[in-house]
């Protein structure tokens, strides 16, 4: 029997609650379990497969396990919000538990967020370990450069499941369980009610099909292991295989197994093995030089004109209040400053939901003062050098921001897919090349 904790709260990313517990060993090594698709916490021990798996788990680390926002005992009325708000959530729960490290598994949807997190803190991630998960939301070729899209099929299926959800015929029936019929009577229609609303299971969904994380793979550095069962019917091999070929060092284990998850707890026996074994050889290789980070660019419109109208004077006043402003907004969406780029400035964020919030404000606060901007964002790998950044992101953030008009906020791709749910809006504005950088890049405007 595995003693656990009473189930308690953290604060996750907006003020939302955060439902988590903890158990297992005490003095071993600390592991967080990110779930997919739907959990609650204590249902979760009532199903024979999960129990099994976190026995196990608990019998050699210490484990916090958690429900996402949207689930089970966590808020459900504030959005299932974006993939990176959701990564924070995580980040939460280990700082409610004091955890400064640990070894992250990611099941399924929690693959990306678990992705995520170890590229932005890989500081505070021993190891990482994915199972049933992808780079891109089911459906799209991973080794395709094309936008993750909701084809005429799942369109259907997430017209259909606010029909079914609660009644048990959803897991079922949808492929997602194996030997589903092998549940205790009423366990499943129980389970989609206590995990999740009808409505809140499309948005859920939606939202798991628009995730893209493949521009982050290559920032992976922490020991990662990568397994997937041979015969899944709802993720298939390919997307795991993907994952391993373009996370450097990855070691991948293909299961002999026909399921996605399943009701039966011998199922999981062989994927415990490797993660438990996985986990006991694994040491962080982190260096402090390269990190996940969204990178800010903005400028002055027309900086010359304005000085010369203004006089050296008047101007350097104005550069006083920008620079003043500018770097307390910076702080308050939880920015670093990094420096002064002529007549603009250089910042970065480790949340991309942040930056353009914090860009956003800068541009509505300086527009009131009479100084217009305009900025560029892009999320990716930096290098820390002293006070400064380098790397190919900085760059690109560098040639977005070079695109906008006055009033715009430009961003690249890779920060729209992170931020997909978070409620910021944006309109496309095409491909473009960007000077220096291989191939052509989407780019978006912030509303």
């Amino acid at each position: 029997m595995v003693e656990r904790s009473q189930i308690r709260y953290a604060t996750g990313a907006g003020g939302i609650d955060i439902a988590w517990q903890e158990f297992g060993q005490v003095k071993g090594p600390r592991l967080v379990f990110i779930p997919g698709f739907i959990s609650h916490l204590e249902l979760n021990w009532e199903a024979a497969s999960y129990a099994n798996l976190f026995r196990g788990l608990g019998s050699a680390c210490r484990v916090i396990v958690f429900d996402k926002r949207g689930t089970g005992l966590s808020s459900r009325d504030l959005g299932f919000g974006s993939l990176a708000e959701r990564a924070d959530d995580a980040l939460a729960v280990m700082n409610a538990a004091g955890w400064k490290q640990a070894h992250l598994f990611g099941m399924s949807e929690g693959g990306p967020m678990a992705m995520l997190l170890a590229t932005t803190y890989p500081e505070r991630v021993e190891s990482l370990s994915l199972y049933g998960t992808y780079a891109v939301g089911a459906g799209t070729d991973p080794d395709s450069p094309s936008a993750p899209t909701i084809d005429p099929e799942r369109e259907a299926l997430l017209a259909l499941l606010p029909q079914v959800w609660g009644t048990g015929v959803a897991l079922r029936d949808s492929g997602l369980v194996a030997h589903a019929d092998e549940a205790p009577e009423g366990l499943g229609a129980r389970f989609e009610r206590n995990a999740c609303t009808p409505h809140m299971i499309v948005e859920i969904m939606r939202r798991n099909y628009e995730i893209d994380v493949r521009p982050i793979l290559s920032a992976v550095h922490v020991p990662t292991l990568v397994m997937h069962a041979s015969g899944d019917p709802v993720v298939d091999v390919v997307y795991g295989r993907h994952l391993a070929e373009h996370i450097n060092g990855a070691h991948y284990v293909e299961l002999p197994l026909v399921m996605h998850t399943s009701w039966r707890a011998e199922d999981y026996e062989i994927l415990l093995d490797s993660v438990l074994e996985f986990v006991a050889g694994s040491r962080s290789r982190f260096t402090s030089e390269r990190v996940l980070a969204t990178v800010m660019f903005t400028d002055i419109v027309e900086s010359t004109r304005r000085a010369a109208e203004l006089g050296d004077r008047s101007w350097s006043v104005l550069l006083d209040q920008h620079d003043l402003r500018s770097q307390q907004l910076i702080a308050q969406f939880g920015g670093n400053f990094v420096k002064h780029t002529g007549d603009g400035m250089m910042a970065t964020f480790d949340g991309p939901g942040r930056a353009v919030q914090c860009a956003q404000n800068i541009r509505d606060t300086l527009a009131d003062t009479g100084v217009p901007i305009r900025a560029g964002l892009h999320t990716g790998e930096v290098e820390l050098r002293s006070h400064d950044l380098g790397g190919i992101a900085v760059h690109i953030a560098a040639r977005v921001a070079a695109l906008a008009e006055e009033g715009e906020i430009l961003v690249s791709r890779t920060v729209r897919d992170l931020v997909v749910g978070s409620g910021l809006d944006f309109e496309d504005r095409g491909a473009h090349e960007l000077k220096g950088v291989p191939e052509d890049w989407q780019i978006y405007a912030a509303c």
